[in-house]
């Protein structure tokens, strides 16, 4: 039997940033990562390899960056858990003695049981599969008219990464817009707009009913009894967590299928953790279970699991998850963190909400300049930031994730207009104008003139 201290199950990102942590908040014990994978690769960087990279073999994240931690790597699938001996199994044959356990399983692509013709052939999901993707992108070079259901993230950026290479791509969605359970009505509208002058047809408010054809795909039937002709379908229908090796092993599911964690991501079992898809979310302002998965709240998770294996701190703890989204399309990119509007008032808050538009460099007359619209969702009470949302040009993550810091750190809007910031013409939007702060003046304003 192998012995180890600290075993990883899953080598994506949130694997590999566990034992990465670990090893670095604890360099005496021995750490080893099982994936079933041969290659990993970026998970954001997927939607990519379609396009702009050519190839997945641009998409791969290096082992050297575990084996130059002095981690060790075992290629091989893990297949049974048991909690009381903490031994692990997999599947050939090996048996692993464990001190701590780190699950990393990851996610799947969801394929409905009741949709015809999902086995038909070039039919596709979008998993972290660098052999299933290869020979998925070799096939869809026969395929011209290609049909994507599912107008998320994924399903956005694998149409415009196809778009660009000639193919004829329809994003088929059944809310009203695309990336509406992400991005306020007025700034989903955007998005859909610019994809749709770069090319991409979308059919919003209708889902589809069957995946037509013999052997191979044919086109698709709409629910509303239309038909769209398709070489290929993709469905990026969403994702449901990895968890059966651990339900097997008797950890606890919540009501959304992912394994249940505390703050310090341990399971019930104060041995194991739970990182990335396959683990429990809790919004961070409302408290409630939330179908989140991103790379980056993985590679968060991760790290509050690795530092905590063996001591727990009181100050590297989740306190709940902000969800912080942000895609591009050309050069316009779209983000969003905390609270939309629509789901601040669904829950009940009381907010007030307002939005700056200026401009990413200063002068605006900089060539590559961008135009950059802020969006901030406040309560009203206590003038706390719950969210916001941008849309603009290279600025876009950085602006996101100062939102998200602005919700985690519960900062209100007067916190945010006396700010210290940098600015620089080529780099940002003036400080005179900088659209954050702005944005929050508005809000100011607003909730003044309301008392």
């Amino acid at each position: 039997m192998e012995k180890v201290d600290v075993l990883v199950i899953g080598g994506s990102a949130a694997g590999i940033v566990a034992a990465l942590a670990g090893k670095s908040s604890y360099p005496d014990k021995d750490f080893l990562v099982v994936r079933k994978e041969k290659e990993v690769l970026i998970p954001c960087g997927i939607p990519y390899i379609l396009g702009s990279l050519e190839s997945s073999d641009k998409d791969v994240v290096p082992d050297a960056v575990l084996v130059n931690a002095n981690i060790r790597l075992k290629i091989d699938e893990a297949v049974s858990i048991d909690q009381e001996n903490k031994v692990c199994n997999t599947s050939d044959g090996t048996e692993i003695n464990f001190d701590k356990l780190v699950l990393a399983t990851g996610s799947a692509p969801v394929i409905p049981k009741w949709l015809k013709g999902a086995g038909l052939e070039n039919v596709f999901t979008v998993p972290k599969n660098k052999e299933y993707l290869d020979e998925m992108t070799a096939r869809l070079q026969g395929c011209q008219k290609i049909a994507i259901v599912g107008g998320g993230f994924i399903g956005v950026e694998v149409a415009d990464e196809l778009n660009k290479i000639g193919k004829t791509v329809t994003i088929v969605e059944i809310l009203p817009h695309i990336l509406s359970l992400v991005f306020d009505t007025g700034i989903a509208a955007m998005a859909e707009e610019i994809l749709m002058g770069r090319g991409v047809e979308i059919v919003t408010g209708t889902g589809i009913k069957e995946i037509l054809g013999d052997r191979k795909v044919s086109g698709v039937l709409l629910a509303d009894g239309r038909r769209l002709e398709a070489d290929a379908v993709i469905l990026t229908m969403g994702y449901r967590p990895a968890t059966a090796i651990a339900e097997k092993a008797g950890m606890r599911i919540n009501e959304m299928g992912f394994i249940k964690v505390d703050e310090y991501m341990r399971t019930d079992n104060p041995d194991i953790f739970a990182v990335g898809d396959c683990a429990e979310k809790r919004d961070f302002v409302t408290g409630k279970p939330r179908l989140i998965m991103l790379a980056s709240t993985a590679c968060r998770e991760a790290r509050i699991a690795g530092m905590n294996l063996y001591r727990l701190s009181t100050l590297k703890t989740s306190g709940g998850t902000i969800a912080v989204f942000s895609t591009a399309i050309g050069k316009t990119a779209f983000g969003a963190a905390g609270l939309t509007e629509s789901m601040a008032r669904r829950e009940g808050f009381e907010i007030v909400t307002d939005t700056f538009e200026g401009v990413d460099k200063h002068p605006g007359t900089l060539p590559g300049a961008h135009k950059e619209i802020v969006k901030l969702i406040v309560a009203k009470e206590s003038g706390v930031v719950l969210g916001g949302e941008v849309v603009a040009g290279a600025g876009t993550g950085e602006l996101t994730n100062l939102i998200g810091l602005a919700v985690q750190h519960r900062m209100t809007v007067n916190s945010i207009l006396t700010a210290q910031i940098g600015t620089h013409p080529l780099l940002t939007a003036a400080p005179t104008a900088y659209p954050l702060i702005k944005a929050a003046e508005l809000v100011v304003e607003k909730i003044r003139s309301a008392s």
